[in-house]
């Protein structure tokens, strides 16, 4: 049974949006900017701020939409065709 591509796309957009978005409010609480360097060196635009959080957000959806329909996608091809 293979993955349906659109909700698996979507799970993993919505999952990754919103756990950027936290890990962004986490991070300003506890005051240590380090450990989100390469966020900020991958996204044009994010910080560690309430507006880097919604930029944030954005990149991240569209990657998780982008990574998950690609995974589905593979997955589905490298599946053995029932018969």
């Amino acid at each position: 049974m293979g993955l349906n591509k659109k909700s698996f796309a979507l799970t993993c957009a919505i999952l990754y949006a919103a756990g950027l978005f936290l890990l962004t409010f986490w991070v300003m609480l506890r005051g240590r900017p380090e450990g989100l360097e390469c966020m900020i060196s991958i996204y044009p635009g994010y910080a560690v701020s309430i507006a880097g959080a919604f930029i944030g957000l954005v990149y991240a959806f569209v990657d998780g939409l982008i990574g998950g329909y690609l995974f589905a996608y593979i997955y589905n091809l490298l599946l053995p065709k029932a018969q």
